[in-house]
């Protein structure tokens, strides 16, 4: 909270130190002497570079027209594209390296001198895996950056969901204390950083995370801990740790026996990585297929949570089959594909957290009630009573309005428990409940004190208002007795009565006198009603 009060104190200096030149127009920055950053493709680089393909010209040769070539899904290693003096070498995890006008792949605009046959050349090292081979695409320079800014923004929006999913559970974990809502906002910061390193946003604008030349790494890392914990968010959404309590502790150690081979992937050879990305692709397919068996059987079994964690699954398995497929939509939108599964099974996770929240909220408020309720009659308890109480004198006090309060309590109870048994001594309290709560405006205002004892309270009531008020209930609460159809029952009420004055400091010295009224009653003889302050008929 301090450091966004900081944040807010700030923004007018900020606005203040704004540069701005004349009244219509805002200039910032300054000049430069830097010169833009050329990325010249050495031998070392080249030698790399193992796989090649080259886009032959036309059947007529080149137009002329400019020509567009961006490479996209190349996760690791230089990419070099290449024609007549023409030649572009970068990586996907700096975009320093690159040409600006292309941001989410690696790209050059070249333009082939009319007639000329000579082909536009690729490379690129070889791949971490069989399947994920890299796109090229072809065009007019416009439509190309379109596209390429187009594949961007997914990619950009995906991550900022993410994060946005994020510091919404941290802020629940922080309201909360649920440890379920901490692990929600981890596993959204693992998939950022999964994110930003499949998509090539660790480079954009610049190199934020130690990434180097060790892409195949971090990524083989970052899909250890990444898969078995999605798996693992799966198996929980589908109630079968719930249903089987026996079990539920083997997905967790599975997990933590996943997650531990990412250390192992620190050290393993590039042969040895892509062997393990390739198992870990395929093991987490089996778990999805596993997930989704489980989410089915939940639904005969009328598991409504199952739901979540089949819409979860879906889009995995359907990429899993497109791969199987080699689908050429999969294969061109990869990185796309897996943000856009990533970022649904986040926004199904969040959906699924939202609903707990709101049953901790239900339950926080049911654990409220429950403390300030008396279980017997359901009035409002001692504790709930007096902070009633107060609030009502404080409104008493700031609009000058009259408040009285009755304290009562009913007469010979114990008697009442000796003769007829506690079961007709609790059917009696219950019964005054009922009485003094139909005279009252507001249900709140009658509070259970304790054992046989009720306060009433009547704001904006006083004097002989208040007296008349008070012996209506004494009168309903016989007669409440005598409704209970129990021979040789009688129910009455001593009840003392006290009107807020300027000497009442706080709650306690109203109830005080109320409470002595009330003595004062039953000394008179018991069922009546006695103001403080007041001699009743029958005390001397």
């Amino acid at each position: 909270m301090a450091g966004w009060l900081v944040l807010l104190c700030a923004l007018p200096c900020l606005a203040l130190a704004t540069p701005q030149v004349g009244r219509d127009y805002l200039v910032t920055g300054a000049p430069t002497s830097e010169q833009a950053p050329q990325r010249h493709c050495t031998p070392a680089m080249r030698a790399q570079l193992t796989e090649r393909v080259e886009i032959p010209a036309p059947p007529g040769g080149w137009s002329g027209a400019p020509q567009a070539v961006n490479v996209f899904n190349v996760f690791a290693g230089e990419v070099r594209v290449h024609h007549g003096d023409r030649e572009v070498c970068g990586r996907m995890h700096d975009a320093r390296t690159r040409d600006s006008r292309f941001r989410a792949g690696i790209g050059m605009v070249a333009v082939p001198p009319a007639g000329s046959r000579e082909p536009i050349q690729v490379a690129w090292s070889t791949p971490l895996k069989a399947g994920w081979i890299p796109t090229v695409r072809i065009g007019a320079p416009s439509p190309i950056q379109q596209f390429d800014t187009a594949r961007l923004l997914v990619r950009t929006a995906c991550v900022a969901i993410a994060i946005a999913l994020a510091f919404m559970a941290l802020m629940g974990f922080l309201s909360t204390r649920d440890r379920v809502f901490l692990g929600y906002t981890l596993l959204c910061t693992l998939t950022v950083l999964g994110q930003a390193v499949l998509s090539g946003l660790s480079g954009y604008p610049e190199p934020w995370l130690p990434i180097g030349d060790q892409e195949s790494r971090w990524l083989v890392v970052l899909s250890c801990l990444g898969l078995p914990v999605l798996l693992y968010v799966m198996w929980l959404l589908t109630g079968a740790a719930r249903a089987w309590r026996a079990a539920g502790r083997w997905p967790a150690r599975a997990t933590v026996a996943f997650c531990a081979t990412a250390l192992l992937a620190v050290w393993l050879p590039q042969r040895a990585l892509s062997r393990l990305a390739t198992g870990m692709d395929a093991g987490f397919a089996v778990g999805c297929v596993a997930i989704l068996v489980l989410s089915l059987a939940g639904l005969r079994r009328r598991r409504g949570d199952a739901l979540a964690a089949i819409a979860a699954v879906l889009p995995f398995l359907a990429m899993t089959l497109m791969d199987m497929a080699d689908n050429r939509t999969l294969i061109e939108y990869r990185v796309e594909a897996i943000q856009l599964a990533i970022t649904w099974f986040l926004t199904v996770s969040a959906y699924v957290l939202n609903l707990r929240l709101g049953q901790l909220r239900r339950q926080r408020d049911e654990m409220r009630a429950l403390a300030d309720t008396d279980e017997l009659t359901g009035l409002p308890n001692r504790r709930a009573g007096l902070k009633r109480l107060e609030q009502h004198m404080g409104a008493a006090r700031a609009d000058g309005g009259p408040l009285a309060v009755g304290f009562l309590d009913i007469d010979l109870f114990k008697r009442i428990n000796d003769v007829h048994g506690h079961a007709v001594g609790d059917r009696v309290l219950v019964a005054v409940a009922a009485t003094l709560t139909s005279a009252v405006r507001e249900p709140a205002d009658v509070i259970r004190m304790g054992g046989e004892e009720f306060l009433v309270l009547l704001p904006g009531i006083g004097g002989a208002t208040a007296r008349a008020r008070l012996d209506a209930m004494r009168t309903g609460v016989g007669a409440a007795g005598a409704a209970l159809g129990i021979e040789g029952l009688a129910v009455t009420a001593s009840i003392g009565l006290a009107s807020l004055t300027p000497e009442d400091a706080d709650a306690a010295s109203l109830l005080r006198r109320a409470d002595e009224a009330m003595y004062r009653a039953k000394r008179a003889g018991r069922d009546r009603v006695v103001e403080a302050g007041s001699t009743p008929d029958g005390e001397g």
